[in-house]
């Protein structure tokens, strides 16, 4: 109760300064306005923050100003004290719980919206990372729900470009999963066997007997920030960006699933025996989303259809992803959108995923050229699938600036669809998804 009032309080103020401002048609700073409100939730963490930082990736979703401000939130949160989390470890792994490690570092080695890490020793040797939930994150994250359904509810009044109505729902279900550790457990049960013997990306094992639905113990992997290597020769930033491409489209291409938060904090880079960038260590599995392979066909037949200029392929993936009632003019400005995302994989060369552009302006101009056009032709239904496939994609390419790695994405990508077909994505999706005990994605999306 208490967090949901100070959640109220934050959102509630500036939701209704900005309606009221709406309705009585008075001017509003919305500059300085959305700069309140990202430090109003700064101050609150927890999961309110993570959805704040998804929304601002989704043309639309919020005004601009907010979402560039909300955009620049810091996810780091206080971590718990040592009392504090002995209590949390014991009411998981029993009273004994300690007895249970060859070691355990008392100070989180990272802390973040939805829980905190800490170093351990297995008693065989492992160094491990034991994932601890926050207490009452389930009631936190219901209570800022509600309170972003209000934001919602006012925007939708406010003749938007884009209906959300379907992004609220994509969002609340991501975010209720990501509480559910046993679940992240699986997906990374998942990607194991999709990377099994890849050179390129590493996975960590998670550790059952030592594991709950609010904590998750896994084997440490060492690595450093990506960020390190933006100053690297570029052979080795070229490498991690293979990795970051392949880490991405391959599990999407060939079992249709995706890590859904290409967040920085969610890679570490490898090195070889030179020192030089060998792969990535892919990190924290809790925001994943799976495709039916109707959704992952509609994919590359909208890659097929721009790269040969084919509309009535484009207008066919597009109605297969769920979106209804496109006109001409809709399909038309949906276009300038795709021919972003999908830029660097129609160019047939060596390039850049952007010119002369900083990480946090990574689609902003196109954003706002779609969101004048649907403004004006609009509004168009965002269907629930495309919601973090795009803010992948974004969040990808911001990845990908701070690299400045000059690749042929067209060669890459090619390779890695040839020969696709969509009856053997569903029996490698069936097979490996019922392996590792992840349900298998509604057919319907």
């Amino acid at each position: 109760m208490a967090r949901y009032a100070r959640v109220g309080a934050n959102v509630g103020t500036a939701a209704a300064r900005l309606a009221g401002h709406h309705l009585f048609g008075l001017s509003l700073d919305q500059e300085r306005h959305a700069a309140e409100l990202a430090q109003a939730l700064g101050r609150l963490k927890g999961p309110i923050m993570k959805v704040a930082q998804l929304l601002s990736t989704i043309p639309d979703a919020l005004p601009a100003d907010y979402a560039s401000e909300l955009a620049q939130l810091q996810s780091q949160a206080p971590p718990m004290g040592w009392a504090f989390v002995r209590r949390r470890m014991a009411a998981e792994l029993g009273p004994d719980w300690q007895s249970r490690f060859a070691a355990f570092e008392k100070t989180a080695a990272a802390s973040a919206s939805l829980g905190q890490v800490h170093r351990a020793r297995a008693h065989d040797g492992r160094l491990l990372a034991c994932k601890l939930q926050y207490p009452d994150m389930e009631s936190a994250v219901e209570a800022d729900l509600t309170q972003l359904r209000i934001v919602f509810a006012i925007h939708k009044r406010m003749n938007p470009a884009v209906e959300t109505s379907e992004i609220l729902t994509e969002v609340a279900a991501r975010l209720r999963e990501e509480l559910d550790y046993d679940l992240e457990a699986r997906h990374m049960a998942l990607y194991r066997r999709i990377f099994a013997g890849d050179r390129l990306i590493r996975v960590p094992d998670v550790l059952p007997e030592l594991s709950t639905r609010r904590l998750l113990t896994m084997t440490w992997l060492e690595g450093r920030p990506l960020l390190a290597y933006r100053t690297r020769p570029e052979p080795e930033r070229q490498q991690i960006a293979r990795a970051m491409f392949r880490a991405w489209w391959y599990p999407f291409s060939n079992f249709g699933v995706i890590h859904g938060d290409p967040h920085l904090g969610n890679y570490t880079i490898f090195e070889d025996e030179a020192g030089e960038a060998a792969g990535i260590n892919l990190l924290d599995y809790g925001c994943m989303r799976s495709f039916a392979p109707k959704f992952v066909q509609g994919v590359i037949d909208l890659y097929h259809g721009l790269l040969r200029s084919e509309r009535d392929l484009i207008v066919h993936a597009y109605e297969t992803w769920g979106f209804k009632g496109l006109t001409d003019e809709l399909i038309d400005i949906l276009n300038i959108w795709a021919n972003f995302i999908y830029g660097p994989l129609l160019e047939d060369r060596e390039r850049y995923i952007a010119e002369d552009m900083a990480p946090g302006e990574y689609g902003r101009r196109e954003a706002f050229i779609v969101h004048k056009g649907l403004k004006e032709k609009g509004p168009v239904k965002v269907p629930r699938p495309f919601v973090f496939m795009d803010r992948a994609a974004i969040g990808l390419g911001g990845v990908f600036l701070h690299l400045n790695a000059k690749l042929n994405y067209h060669r890459i990508f090619e390779d890695m669809i040839e020969g696709f077909d969509v009856d053997a994505l569903a029996e490698r999706q069936r097979t490996a998804f019922e392996a590792a005990g992840v349900p298998l994605p509604a057919m319907d999306e």
